[in-house]
């Protein structure tokens, strides 16, 4: 019986990759519905390859312009804000993988978790901003929270050697970004053209940057507290330049399991459709006489304070995560935008924690303004 997979964001990197993953994987793994934001063209050119029963596009101003180019495709098309969540609750999706960016697919994720199925969780804001109410709708409805993301997927599969009482450390790796070596002017002054030059992986803009401030790897301390069931003094960062060790876990018996592989996200994602198998798939596969010398390091937090931040933050809990969050999609979109920065962007998201009252447990709604409420602080510490 084939696996049906809907992705929610089937335009983006994961969205693309997903879809050569699914191709390599054959007809076990069905493309069920599709969905993307703005990209009209692009999605009905998937549309048309794989026809799916449902495709759906949150922007509603261009609902018109996607009907026009799928006439006769025999898709159902939603449209609008609330058509990702009626995606993922379809009764005749198994997978859902959301590869939405920013706090757009939280609703989403949630909707997968308390409609029973697998989620396989590629962008970060549904567990940092709501990591205590997904983790708890998922538990409740019996739904499978499998991470995407290299680092936790490389996690999730060192657990499998262990029990949960036999862990002594997770040790997330990070590749240090553009500024691995830079002096702190160097860092504060930036260009968004060095900022974007990440040395080993290729993604989009806003995360590259988050590698490039380290807010990236903060954001997946957070992640890891929920995924995993752990504690923030469980969780350390190690800096590895190489990127071909993913992530390891550290077991109270001494033992380390580490997670090696290429640079390339189509592993973490063919293994959150297959698991608990392993099939056969694109990646290619490391040839390790030709690695060379493997280095770890500390990161550097007060050059680094965004990572730094995270820590606290996740220790922290309730709100300050969603604050976190926000405040840093915020600046980054005005770093971009060329209107402060690099080095501003740590800053906004300091004062925004400075000026908010952490609160410890919240409902979605209250979810949403805190995280409306630090979006609106960014954007009046940094317009003249």
């Amino acid at each position: 019986m084939s696996k049906r997979i809907a992705i929610l964001g089937s335009t983006g990197s994961i969205g693309v990759n997903a879809l050569r993953v699914i191709d390599a994987l054959g007809p076990q793994y069905e493309v069920a519905a599709l969905t993307a934001h703005n990209n009209v063209g692009h999605l009905a050119e998937q549309v048309r390859r794989y026809r799916p029963r449902h495709v759906a596009l949150s922007n509603p101003a261009k609902s018109i312009e996607l009907k026009h180019l799928l006439n006769g495709c025999g898709a159902e098309i939603l449209t609008g804000p609330d058509s990702l969540p009626q995606v993922a609750a379809l009764p005749g999706i198994d997978i859902v993988i959301t590869a939405v960016v920013g706090a757009a697919g939280l609703q989403a994720a949630l909707a997968a978790a308390e409609a029973g199925k697998r989620l396989a969780i590629a962008n970060k804001e549904p567990l940092v901003i709501a990591g205590q109410l997904l983790t708890e709708t998922a538990r409740a409805n019996n739904a499978d929270i499998i991470p995407v993301d290299s680092e936790h997927s490389a996690i999730f599969q060192a657990l499998q050697a262990g029990r949960p009482e036999e862990v002594n450390r997770i040790i997330l790796t990070a590749s240090g970004g553009p500024f691995r070596n830079a002096n702190p002017d160097e860092i504060r002054n930036a260009s968004v053209e060095k900022a974007l030059r990440h040395p080993t992986w290729s993604m989009g803009p806003k995360i590259t940057v988050d590698c490039a401030t380290m807010v990236n790897k903060a954001l997946e301390v957070i992640e890891a507290v929920w995924l995993f069931n752990t504690t923030v003094d469980k969780i350390a960062v190690l800096v590895h330049p190489e990127s071909v060790v993913h992530s390891m876990v550290e077991f109270v018996d001494g033992s380390v399991l580490a997670q090696m592989g290429t640079p390339d996200m189509c592993l973490p994602i063919q293994y959150a459709l297959t698991y608990p198998k392993r099939l056969k798939g694109i990646s290619s596969h490391l040839k390790l006489d030709q690695l060379g010398t493997l280095t770890f390091e500390k990161p550097n937090l007060e050059l680094f304070r965004a990572l730094k931040l995270g820590f606290e933050v996740a220790a922290e809990g309730g709100s300050a995560p969603v604050v976190y969050n926000a405040a840093n999609e915020a600046a980054v979109e005005e770093f971009l935008a060329g209107r402060i920065k690099f080095g501003r962007i740590v800053e906004l998201i300091e004062l925004c924690l400075d000026k908010h009252n952490v609160r410890p447990s919240l409902s979605l709604q209250e979810l949403l303004e805190v995280d409306q409420w630090a979006r609106q602080e960014v954007a009046r510490a940094s317009r003249p």
